[in-house]
């Protein structure tokens, strides 16, 4: 794909939205190199009044589209509410500028598509703002799962809960699993086969503020997430084991984030069929060290780096699109008590007792 610039121009950045994430999108761009960012847009007086003190010189905007039709910018940060990230980034690929927009990328897959496509025909960069991908930590254990450090990854068991925040427009899932789940894909060199998620709402709006996702592999591996807004502490964990070695990831962990247990076990062949014979293995633990660069300045830095080179970014529009594709067959298979949902099997799904029947 060809993208549009050339690496002896400035980028000049405008940020739609500035909610939480947003002062740190700021901070992160304006400190990344041939870079500028000289617009913010949010609706509320109160966030353009903080954004004037933190970020003096910056000029805002009450509509997005002061920011999207302005001739001075290259390129567009869309940090709002879901529901608004199609429409949004659909006009700035129209002006002709680039975009990256945050987690989850849309609200369906087909719009996740329309977009990608667009961006193609446009010759823009489209990229996702999945920040973990740029971590030390999801770094290290890519390399040590593509070093076969662990042996054969067997398995892959995420926790990511906490008290609030409840979203109005997505459920838990939504809000938390994508996190994990571009971890996942980013790691595991396999392709899902189908999901199975169930989840429970404790409000009146029916959208799940606790939720368990698994995702299945024809080659046998399993994937498997809990999320919670309503957990009474802060639990940010991943497991990945191997056959041979297994992760313990702890991002709540201040400097020791990633533990590799030199721990396994041998299933061990005996003539009685009815008797499970296995041999256990404990060695060492080792701590690795970590690139401690903040992962939203090195995210920050991929997209201008890739506009201005013309070259695809780690988290491109395909890996959003691929996050997506999970997330609605999440919500399917919610809606349907669990049952197993085949990814990619147009609105098909398999439910445990049944035959593939059509989703209405």
């Amino acid at each position: 794909m060809h993208l549009k610039f050339s690496n002896r121009f400035m980028v000049n950045v405008g940020i739609i939205g500035y909610g939480y994430w947003g002062p740190n999108l700021v901070r992160n761009f304006s400190l990344t190199p041939e870079c500028r960012v000289i617009a913010i847009a949010d609706f509320r007086t109160e966030r353009l009044t903080a954004s004037e003190k933190l970020s003096p010189g910056i000029t805002g905007y009450k509509n997005a589209d002061d920011i999207i039709n302005h001739p001075g910018i290259d390129a567009v940060v869309i940090a709002t509410p879901v529901f608004t990230h199609f429409e949004l980034a659909k006009k700035v690929l129209l002006q002709g500028k680039h975009v990256l927009i945050e987690k989850p990328m849309t609200s369906s897959v087909i719009e996740a598509e329309i977009l990608i496509n667009l961006a193609v025909q446009k010759g823009l960069l489209l990229m996702v703002d999945h920040t973990f991908l740029y971590t030390g930590a999801v770094v290290k254990m890519k390399q040590l799962v593509e070093s076969r450090e662990l042996g054969t990854i067997k398995y892959f068991d995420s926790t990511r809960i906490n008290l609030g925040l409840f979203q109005p427009d997505i459920n838990v899932l939504w809000d938390l699993a994508p996190h994990d789940i571009s971890i996942l894909n980013y790691i595991v060199d396999d392709s899902p086969y189908s999901v199975n998620a169930t989840g429970v709402t404790h409000t009146n709006n029916k959208i799940e503020n606790i939720a368990y996702l698994t995702i299945n592999y024809n080659s046998g591996f399993i994937a498997h997430f809990n999320c919670s807004w309503t957990s009474p502490v802060k639990v940010r964990t991943m497991l990945i084991g191997g056959d041979r070695k297994m992760i313990l990831y702890n991002d709540m962990e201040p400097t020791e984030k990633i533990k590799i247990y030199d721990t396994g076990y041998n299933y061990i062949n005996d003539e009685d069929k009815k008797k499970v014979l296995i041999d256990y293995r404990t060695g060492d633990i080792h701590v690795p060290k970590l690139n401690t660069t903040e992962a939203l300045g090195e995210m920050a830095r991929d997209f201008i780096t890739c506009i201005r080179e013309k070259k695809q970014p780690k988290s491109s529009g395909t890996v959003g699109l691929d996050v997506m594709k999970i997330l609605e067959a999440s919500n399917k298979s919610i809606k349907h008590k669990g049952c197993e949902v085949v990814l990619g099997a147009s609105d098909k799904f398999i439910e445990k007792k049944k035959a593939l029947i059509l989703i209405k």
